[in-house]
C-alpha cells in the first residue's frame, strides 16, 4: 500500500481517491435529491391551483448534470490541499457554473410564465399574446447580459470600462443598423400602443388579411386569397391601417331611385316601406330614410341602417334580405324603380313639339 502514500501535487494518492469518492458520492446524492424533489413536487403541484410550484418543477428538471458534477468536484476538492491558484480556479469554475445554471433557471421560469400567460389569455386577450415575443426576447437579453457581466467580473475583467466601451460601440452599431432598429422600435410601439393584435382583420392600402404574427422586424398577414403578406413594422406603422377587428357594428348606406311618374302619396310611403324591411331583420338598427333629391332620371332616396355585428357574411345576408323585401314592397305598391332614360323633344313644322322617350 506504499503506492497510496506517495505524493502527487501536495496530496497522497489515498487523499486523491478519497476526494474522488466523495465527489462521485456527492454527484449521485445530488442527482438522487433532484429526482426525489422533482417527483414529490410534481405530485404536490397537481393538487394546487397556483402555478409557482409548476414553475419550480420545471426549474428542477432543467438542472444540468454538468452543474452537479462540478458541484461534486468542488465538494471533493475540500479534502485536498490545493495551492492558492488551483484552489481559486476550482472556486471560479464553480461560481461560473452556478451563474450559468442560474441563467438556465431564469430562462426556464420566464418561458414557463409566458407560456402559461399565453394559454390563459389567447382567447380573451389576443393583445397580450401579441406582446409575448418582444417580452420574451427582452427578458432573455437582460437575463443573459447580467449573467455575462457577472462572469466577466469574476474573471477579473473591469466591467465598468467594458460597459462604457459597449456604449460607444452601441452608438456605432445603431447608426449602421438604423433600418433594423427602426423596425425593432416599431414592434415595441405595436406592442405598447396595440393598434392591432393577432387575429385582427386589417386593410392596408389595397391589401386585406388577418394578422398571424407580430415579430421583432416584420408583421405577417394572411390575405383573403391565401398567400402570406409580410410587412416591415416601420413601414406598417407609417401606413393608413383600417382595423376591421375593432369593428363592433357596420354602418350601411344605400340609395335607390324611382321614376318621376310615381305619385306623391306613394313617394311619402317609400321611407316607411324601407323602414319596415330593415326592422324586420334581426341584428339591425334603423337610422333614417329620406327623399334625398331629384336626379337626372329618378327621384332619389337615401337610407342608413346599422348591422349590429362585424361579421361580413352576416352583413351581406341581411343586406340581400332587405333588398328583396323592398323589391317585394315596391311591386305590391306599384312603385317602379328608375333606370336611365332620356326624352327628346322634336319640333315639327308649324311649331308643334313631340316628346319621344329613349
Amino acid at each position: 500500500m506504499d503506492f497510496l502514500q506517495q505524493s502527487f501535487m501536495n496530496n497522497t494518492f489515498q487523499e486523491w481517491l478519497t476526494a474522488a469518492g466523495v465527489a462521485v458520492a456527492t454527484v449521485l446524492l445530488l442527482r438522487l435529491l433532484q429526482a426525489l424533489f422533482h417527483r414529490r413536487l410534481s405530485k404536490l403541484a397537481k393538487l394546487t391551483s397556483t402555478k409557482w410550484d409548476d414553475y419550480a418543477v420545471e426549474m428542477i428538471a432543467d438542472t444540468k448534470l454538468l452543474f452537479l458534477i462540478i458541484a461534486g468536484l468542488v465538494v471533493g476538492s475540500t479534502l485536498l490541499e490545493l495551492p492558492g491558484e488551483r484552489g481559486r480556479l476550482v472556486t471560479l469554475t464553480f461560481v461560473i457554473a452556478l451563474l450559468v445554471q442560474a441563467g438556465l433557471w431564469g430562462r426556464c421560469l420566464i418561458a414557463s410564465a409566458l407560456e402559461d400567460y399565453r394559454q390563459r389569455k389567447l382567447d380573451e386577450n389576443p393583445a397580450g399574446v401579441t406582446t409575448l415575443g418582444v417580452i420574451n426576447f427582452s427578458a432573455q437579453t437582460v437575463l443573459w447580459s447580467v449573467v455575462l457581466l457577472l462572469i466577466l467580473e469574476n474573471l477579473g475583467v473591469d466591467i465598468t470600462a467594458l460597459v462604457a466601451g459597449l456604449g460607444i460601440g452601441g452608438v456605432a452599431v445603431a447608426l449602421a443598423l438604423q433600418t433594423v432598429l427602426g423596425d425593432l422600435f416599431a414592434s415595441l410601439a405595436i406592442v405598447l400602443d396595440k393598434p392591432f393584435v393577432v387575429g385582427d382583420f386589417l386593410m392596408i392600402g389595397d391589401f386585406l388579411g388577418v394578422v398571424e404574427k407580430v415579430g421583432l422586424k416584420t408583421t405577417r398577414i394572411r390575405s383573403l386569397s391565401g398567400e402570406q403578406l409580410i410587412f416591415s413594422n416601420n413601414d406598417l406603422l407609417g401606413s393608413r391601417i383600417r382595423n376591421y377587428g375593432r369593428m363592433y357594428e357596420r354602418r350601411v348606406v344605400f340609395k335607390l331611385g324611382v321614376t318621376y311618374q310615381t305619385c306623391r302619396d306613394r313617394l311619402k310611403a317609400i321611407p316607411g316601406l324601407i323602414r319596415e324591411a330593415i326592422e324586420g331583420e334581426d341584428n339591425t338598427r334603423f337610422d333614417r330614410s329620406h327623399f334625398s333629391g331629384y336626379g337626372d332620371f329618378s327621384l332619389n332616396f337615401e337610407t342608413v341602417y346599422y348591422v349590429l355585428s362585424p361579421d361580413y357574411n352576416e352583413h351581406m345576408d341581411i343586406q340581400q334580405s332587405v333588398y328583396l323585401k323592398i323589391h317585394e314592397a315596391f311591386e305590391n305598391q306599384g312603385v317602379e324603380f328608375a333606370y336611365p332614360t332620356q326624352t327628346l323633344f322634336i319640333e315639327r313644322p308649324g311649331g308643334e313639339e313631340t316628346g319621344v322617350a329613349s
